[in-house]
C-alpha cells in the first residue's frame, strides 16, 4: 500500500470525485464512482463514465487528466485514448474508466464489481440555472 493511500483516504476519494466532476463537466453520462478498497488491492477507488462518441470519450478522458493535474497528479498510464472505446487512467490509487455507451453495456464493470458500495454523481442544477455536480 502506498504511504498516500495509508495517509489520505479523504484526499483520494476527493480526488475520485474530482474525476468524476471532470467528467461530468464535458456532458459524460452514468458517472459512477466505487469504493473498491475492502475487494481489491489494485485501487481504492474506480470512476466509470460513459461518452456518446468516440470524440467525446477523448474530451472527458483529457478532461479527466486535466483535473488530475490541477491537484498535482498525472496517471501512472493511460491506455485507449487513441481510440476512444475505452479509455483508462491510472492513477494507482484511482482508477478511471471512460467508455463509448455500448463497449461499456458489452464488460459491465458494474456487474463484476458489485459488491463495491457505489457513489453516483448526479447534475443538480443550481438557483442560478447553472448545473453543479453532487454525490448521491
Amino acid at each position: 500500500m502506498s504511504a498516500e493511500r495509508k495517509a489520505a483516504p479523504d484526499r483520494i476519494r476527493a480526488l475520485a470525485e474530482a474525476c468524476a466532476e471532470a467528467a461530468l463537466e464535458k456532458k459524460a453520462t452514468d458517472v459512477l464512482l466505487l469504493d473498491v478498497r475492502v475487494l481489491t488491492s489494485l485501487a481504492d477507488w474506480f470512476v466509470i463514465a460513459s461518452g456518446r462518441s468516440d470524440t467525446q470519450v477523448r474530451a472527458i478522458a483529457e478532461a479527466v487528466e486535466t483535473a488530475g493535474r490541477a491537484r498535482g497528479r498525472r496517471p501512472l498510464w493511460v491506455e485507449g485514448l487513441s481510440h476512444g472505446q475505452w479509455v483508462l487512467l491510472d492513477y494507482g490509487d484511482i482508477v478511471v474508466h471512460v467508455f463509448f455507451g455500448p463497449v461499456r453495456e458489452f464488460y459491465d464493470l458494474e456487474r463484476l464489481w458489485s459488491k463495491a458500495p457505489r457513489v453516483e454523481m448526479a447534475e443538480t442544477k443550481a438557483s442560478d440555472g447553472s448545473v453543479q455536480e453532487a454525490a448521491r
